[in-house]
């Protein structure tokens, strides 16, 4: 549960479960696979985690997954963007996960908890017998160690907003070395998804170079990998820059499966580094390619995917729509802190273009003037859904329907422009304001997005048919994120926020409070500074606060009610997932959220006919 980079944008939701709740349901480019058991040897005490799955499986092997970047660092604290994410999660583990199948909380390090009768004492027992993959057992202390590195408002860490409570810490405790006690101020419906984004590290390696102020280095992506000491199913065995990074099993992970066998199958996880999509694409058809799946395919290339299938002995699976939203916003961002020749309260877009965009009609006016049936069929090449909410229709549980939808209709677009008083004058087809201004901003969005630059192009040609000029500006992503957080030097911005695990609006309270960091139109108010956004601020208060899943249903609700009547952010369709994967591997289950092919590659298998072939 944290703020991961998605080809833009990123924004991470969590969904709690009942506490304690019981499971349900060689080198690295060897041709060949030999079934190897690991070893079994266990401490006298050991108190392993059934892992649900549809079938024991075998073990030896590899799972190929072919990527566009490089990780950042193996340091779990750290990680930021999806590479780094994607790869820690595999090698760390954590006191809870969730469970993509049946979308609930389950035990990991923790095997059970109970809370207070008041909500305030959280009690996590941890299984006996767990160890880090050098040998060492992972005890309470190392736990404790993993949350007070994660509160260290020095290291700048992402995992530090997503486990506030209420935006405060958690008071942790460790009165055994079997028992972690949380303590918070005031109830949470989140705490378990909470408490599960800290990844468990190991304080005999790394507590010295914490105390010393050097963990800001540690596990590093040049870190030996005998000095790489993990807590999770797997280690690293090698990273080659740019080319790919191996994981091999680690065998002392604590999971098992119903026959008591410890997991994970595979011999190794390989991720493989290419330049982009379209050579991902290239390598996974080739004959004899070494790519098992792809988690980033290109709409326009699904075509090529389907018919492929037979030919590549794989099969295209269709996840629906993703949960990465797709939306664009106009710059509302005013001076919170004096500074040079800019007061408190200037708007950063200017006078004139801030009393364009801060009009709620105008950002009607602007949705009403999209064609997003057009944008499904070029852009998605036909395989994209309708999107209102930053919940898309992929979120089963908090989807709203009913969320407000100022859809195509350029002639109301028109209609409500008319309203504010705006004419085209001077007849070269762009309106002027009430004061004579011509009526135009450039939109910004990451160049090394097509799919991005493809509906930034759309809405231009859209918005010109209402009278509005509207520039496209693909920059750099590292710019357009200076440009979103820091100077807010920009009119207009075209991203997304993408899905997390588990989906719930909860978590999201960077983008929904007045003060997040990630609310994008005005980031980081010190007070709301509309009365739609203070309503907002205490909804959310509430929807974090119980737990009723009906009542947290129809909070989100009324959330996204007002965020659609305001119209602060203009959203877009979204696209249609289709992955394409081997059929020569077993219980693997891709689902929409993330990690869609990975979440639980810890019971994946090579099948032995298709090892044999391979």
């Amino acid at each position: 549960m944290r703020n991961v980079f998605v080809a833009g944008i990123a924004f991470t939701l969590t969904l709690g479960a009942v506490a304690g709740a019981s499971p349900v349901r060689a080198a690295a480019a060897t041709s060949a696979h030999r079934a190897t058991a690991p070893v079994t040897s266990r401490p006298a005490a050991f108190e392993p985690m059934l892992t649900p799955m549809r079938e024991p499986g075998a073990y030896g092997g590899r799972f190929v997954i072919a990527v566009t970047n490089d990780p950042r660092t193996f340091n779990p604290i750290l990680a930021a963007e999806t590479n780094s994410v994607d790869v820690c999660e595999r090698l760390f583990t954590s006191l809870t996960r969730f469970d993509n199948a049946t979308q609930r909380i389950r035990p990991a390090l923790a095997k059970s908890w109970e809370v207070s009768a008041d909500g305030l004492v959280w009690t996590w027992h941890l299984r006996r017998g767990a160890r880090f993959s050098d040998g060492q057992p992972i005890t309470a202390a190392d736990v404790k160690f993993s949350f007070d590195v994660a509160n260290d408002t020095s290291l700048a860490s992402p995992v530090h907003d997503a486990v506030l409570v209420h935006g405060r810490p958690m008071i942790v405790s460790a009165p055994d070395s079997y028992t972690v006690v949380t303590r918070i101020d005031r109830p949470f419906a989140l705490m378990e998804p909470t408490v599960g984004a800290v990844r468990i590290l190991p304080e005999h390696v790394l507590g010295a170079a914490w105390r010393a102020g050097a963990f800001a280095s540690a596990y590093g992506v040049g870190t030996p990998r005998d000095s790489l000491v993990t807590s999770g199913p797997w280690l690293l065995e090698q990273y080659a820059p740019h080319e790919k990074v191996v994981l091999a099993r680690n065998k002392y992970w604590y999971g098992v499966d119903a026959r008591g066998r410890r997991l994970p199958y595979l011999d190794r996880l390989i991720f493989t580094i290419v330049p982009d999509q379209t050579t991902a694409a290239i390598q996974f058809q080739a004959p004899n390619s070494e790519i098992d799946g792809l988690d980033n395919v290109k709409p326009d290339d699904y075509a090529t995917y389907a018919k492929g299938q037979a030919a590549g002995d794989y099969t295209l699976h269709d996840l629906g729509p993703t949960l990465t939203s797709s939306f664009f916003w106009f710059n509302l961002n005013t001076v919170k802190v004096a500074a040079g020749a800019r007061n408190v309260g200037d708007p950063y877009a200017g006078a004139v273009k801030y009393a364009w965009f801060s009009n709620p009609v105008f950002r009607r006016a602007v949705s009403k003037a999209i064609d997003r049936d057009a944008m499904i069929r070029a852009v998605y090449f036909g395989a994209g859904t309708r999107s209102w909410s930053v919940i898309t229709p992929g979120n089963r549980v908090f989807h709203n329907p009913q969320a407000p939808a100022y859809d195509y209709d350029p002639a109301g677009a028109r209609q409500l422009l008319a309203g504010l008083g705006w004419r085209d004058s001077d007849r070269d087809g762009v309106l002027e304001d009430a004061h004579g201004n011509p009526v135009k901003f450039t939109l910004e969005t990451n160049a090394n997005s097509a799919v991005r630059v493809a509906l930034a192009n759309f809405v231009r040609d859209d918005l010109a048919k209402v009278g509005i000029g509207c520039t496209i500006a693909p920059v750099a992503f590292n710019s357009m994120m200076a440009h979103i957080t820091n100077d807010f030097g920009y009119d207009a911005e075209l991203g997304g926020l993408g899905g997390s695990v588990p989906p719930d609006p909860g978590v999201g309270p960077n983008f929904y409070l007045s003060s997040g960091s990630t609310h994008f139109w005005n980031v980081g108010q010190l007070h709301p500074e509309t009365p739609e956004e203070a309503r907002i601020d205490s909804l959310f208060d509430r929807l974090v606060t119980v737990r009723d899943m009906v009542v947290r249903k129809r909070l989100s609700a009324k959330i996204e009610q007002i965020i659609g009547d305001q119209g602060w952010v203009v959203w877009l369709p979204v696209q249609d997932i289709r992955l394409p994967i081997r059929n020569r591997f077993g219980n693997l289950d891709p689902s929409p959220i993330r990690h869609r092919l990975l979440w639980n590659i810890e019971s994946v298998y090579v099948k032995p006919k298709a090892a044999q072939r391979r």
